[in-house]
């Protein structure tokens, strides 16, 4: 991992610390997915190894780490616990936003670092509404803001809000009831009046993860929190950079791809170990199942190799390598999700007993289909493009 040596407020991750990180959460995943919940325990070790503030900028004296060291962390994360990779992604990319082009005002984003120094920090961005869904999609919010004294007030419910109740702060994307509304994103510190997290999360993966709903009421906002204002257009969505959405897509993807890294390591250890009375020798010795794993192996380092390259070209500013990242994200989660389920038909029944794995990495790639940009929107952008290159005679 390359990254920029920082003072000692802020620890540049060491790449050897990864492998020990991913074991440790691999440890208690079963009792996290069982329990519905994750411990702050899990995200002070991150803290200690300097990987939930890898991507606080140099000029803040942080590590200053790129896309292509936030894969590695993020599939090394994911391999141990998806839902502990998940919110810090989230964290992650707020840090890596910011790096980019600073949009938090002076007094927030000196309280974020001050605090994100001393202990672990979680904040995420709160987009999803019941009426709009994803706001990728178009939209104006319904959560809205409204002029109090000198600052702002909002109301409105989120829904998947992941880790909202391990969240130190939340991004609320919001539109102001003016004649012209304008959206942002407001920064609503846990804990304030008004803000209620209802736990309603009860999904067949990434359970720990919590992406339980919040309900904003009449939520107090200083002025000087909120982070970007735009004017609502066609799009309502206030204009998302690729390198954003390459950020959002590969980092993603590899966090899946951890899963299916985990799942096919204990394939592997089972094929070993399982020797069927009838057969004499380890599964691993028959040719249908050495042909299978190759399958996989194929298949997960195909993917791992084009996310690892493709945030390289974006962190070189490459041409058009960030537009590139939402295919990415389709073949790597496509591999990942199909490389766990060859995996549980080649095991049968084992592969489904909860007391392997393999049923909980089952549940926790499913959720890879879920996250923005889904697979239709980036194949009809692709489609879309390949046929506008060529026209008819």
């Amino acid at each position: 991992m390359t990254v920029t040596t920082a003072p000692p407020g802020f620890p540049a991750p060491a790449p050897d610390g990864l492998p020990a990180v991913t074991a440790a959460l691999a440890a208690c995943a079963a009792t996290h997915d069982r329990d519905a919940e994750l411990p702050l325990a899990d995200f002070e070790l991150l803290h200690r190894a300097g990987l939930l503030t890898a991507t606080v900028a140099v000029r803040h004296g942080g590590p200053g780490a790129g896309l292509a060291d936030t894969v590695r962390i993020l599939r090394a994360l994911g391999a141990g616990d998806p839902a502990v990779a998940l919110i810090t992604a989230m964290t992650l990319f707020t840090h890596a936003a910011e790096a980019r082009a600073p949009h938090w005002p002076a007094g927030p984003l000196a309280e974020l670092l001050a605090e994100s120094a001393r202990r672990p920090v979680l904040v995420n961005a709160l987009r999803v509404e019941p009426e709009l869904g994803s706001p990728v999609r178009g939209g104006l919010p319904a959560t809205t803001a409204r002029r109090r004294g000198d600052g702002w007030e909002l109301t409105g419910h989120k829904i998947y809000s992941t880790g909202a109740y391990l969240l130190d702060w939340l991004l609320v994307w919001a539109a102001t009831d003016e004649e012209r509304p304008r959206v942002g994103s407001f920064l609503v510190r846990s804990g304030s009046p008004g803000l209620t997290v209802e736990p309603v999360w009860d999904h067949l993966g990434l359970r720990a993860s919590r992406s339980d709903d919040v309900r904003l009421d009449a939520v107090p906002v200083p002025a000087d929190r909120v982070a970007l204002f735009t004017r609502h257009g066609s799009g309502g969505d206030g204009g998302r950079d690729p390198v954003g959405g390459a950020w959002n897509s590969l980092g993603l993807t590899a966090l899946y791809l951890g899963v299916a890294g985990a799942a096919r390591d204990w394939l592997l250890g089972f094929l070993h170990e399982r020797t069927p009375s009838a057969l004499g020798a380890p599964l691993a010795s028959l040719p249908r199942f050495q042909a299978a794993v190759g399958e996989i192996e194929t298949a997960l380092a195909g993917a791992d190799r084009l996310v690892d390259a493709l945030a390289a070209a974006v962190d070189a500013g490459e041409p058009g390598a960030a537009e590139q990242a939402g295919g990415a994200k389709v073949l790597g989660t496509r591999a990942a999700i199909d490389a766990v389920q060859r995996a549980v038909a080649l095991v049968g029944n084992h592969g489904l007993t909860r007391r392997h794995p393999l049923e909980r990495h089952l549940r926790d790639v499913l959720c890879a289909r879920v996250h923005t940009p889904q697979d239709d929107s980036v194949l009809l952008t692709a489609g879309r493009a390949a046929l506008a290159r060529v026209r008819p005679l």
